[in-house]
Parts: structure tokens; sequence; C-alpha cells
């Protein structure tokens, strides 16, 4: 029998490439995203059996437990990756949006996290991904919000596979830098935008992402270049900020 992977943000980017990659794995999924219709010509594509659940995680996140029982399908792998970004100052930047960016990037995954993980336990087996970001890993003006969403992110994560250890349950972060895909937009970047160097394809991010789980991983940055430029940026924060504040500034 099939393993079932659940997948939030499937809809397009770094979860629709989960999606694609677990079933090429044979894991039987369950696509969870706002945007119906994508899920299901993505569902169509996949040689597993696929479930679409449409779900805001903003607004309804206590509700896919629920809507995942229905299905009659237990989860053996959770993938939280919804998520979305804003990139401005802060101060000019929508309150409620950020909130909203703070219940998708953090409550959602101790929500959608606390639902399934004990019956993985339960069963000696399984595991959670959650896309975190190297924009987690410092504190990042301009990006004020979604950089500290992340940094919650890893945090969270990297304490859970320590309480994990011996329970058969495998907890894995990832932390890409770039990734092209639709997020840049939604974020607010535009042709003029500085982006860090390193931009990797969401293929890559997902192939790097799945090796590490593989190998029982606590946290991974993907790509070549991002983890060497992580570990070259040392230095007391003061300056790393002003860096990150130079780099990250509009240019308006």
């Amino acid at each position: 029998m099939a393993e079932t992977a659940l997948i939030t943000g499937a809809s397009a980017g770094i979860g629709e490439e989960f999606a694609r990659q677990l079933a090429g794995r044979g894991y039987d999924l369950i696509l969870v995203a706002r945007r119906r219709d994508r899920l299901e010509q993505l569902a169509e594509q996949l040689p597993t059996t696929a479930h679409v659940v449409e779900c805001d995680l903003a607004t309804d996140a206590a509700s896919l437990p629920g809507e995942v029982e229905k299905l009659g399908s237990g989860v053996d792998l959770l993938v939280n990756n919804a998520g979305f970004g804003l990139r401005g100052r802060f101060l000019e930047l929508d309150g409620e949006r950020q909130a909203e960016m703070v219940r998708v990037n953090c409550e959602a995954i101790v929500t959608v996290t606390h639902a399934f993980l004990p019956a993985m336990v339960e069963r000696r087996r399984g595991g959670v991904i959650t896309v975190a970001s190297t924009a987690g890993m410092q504190p990042l003006p301009y990006e004020v919000t979604y950089a500290a969403t992340k940094a919650f992110a890893i945090s969270f994560m990297e304490a859970l596979w320590m309480e994990l250890r011996g329970t058969g349950v495998r907890a894995t972060v990832v932390n890409p830098g770039p990734v092209k895909t639709e997020w840049q937009a939604v974020a607010g970047y535009d042709d003029d935008t500085p982006i860090p160097p390193g931009m990797i394809s969401a293929e890559q991010c997902v192939t790097d992402a799945l090796a590490a789980y593989d190998r029982g991983k606590r946290s991974t940055i993907t790509g070549r270049f991002m983890p060497w430029f992580m570990r070259a940026a040392v230095g007391p924060k003061s300056v790393k900020l002003r860096v990150a504040e130079r780099i990250y500034r509009p240019r308006s």
C-alpha cells in the first residue's frame, strides 16, 4: 500500500514540485491550497492517486484535519510548504496582510503539524518537512515580518527534530535562498528589485530537500551557492544588519 504525503501550498512553485517528485517516488498525495482549479489540474498530471483539498490556511487551518479524515487516508509525510512574503518598509506595508503572513507561515505550521504528527509517532514511522528560508537565519530590513516568520519555522523544526529522536519519525527544515517561483511577484518584487545571488529552480530545491530528508538531516540549505554564502556571512549582527539593509533597500 502506497504511503501518503500531504503538501500545503501545492498549487505552484516549490509545493507543486514536491508533488511531482513525491508522486515519482510512489506516494499518494493530498494537495492543499486555496486555488482548487490549479490543484485539480496538477492532480490530473500525476501518476499516483492525488486528492484535492481547498483550504485557506490563514483562516481555516484547524479545519484541515477534518477534511483529510473524510478522505479516509492517513498522512505518512507532511510537507509544510504554504507561505508567502512581503517586501517593503514595515510601516508602509498593510498591517493585516502582515498578520495574515504570520498566521500562514507560523500558526498554520503549528496547527497542522500538531494534528498529523501523533499518528506518525504511534506508528513509529513518517516525517515532517517544513520549508523555511535562509531569510530566517538573520533579521532582514524591508522583509521584517517575513524573515521573522521563517526564523520561527527554523527554531520550531530544529527543536522538534530533537524531540522526535528515537521515535522513528523524521523532521527536516529546508532553507532555500532565492528560488524562481511566483513568490517574488506575490512579495512585491519587480524587474528592478535586487535579488541576492544563487537563484535556483524549484526542481533543484526539492531534490536537495528530499535528499536531506532521506538522510535524516535536521536542517538543510538548498543549492550549491547559498550554503557557502551563509557560512561566509559571519560577523557581528550589527554589521550583518547594515549589509542586509544595503542589499534589500528599495531603490525608490
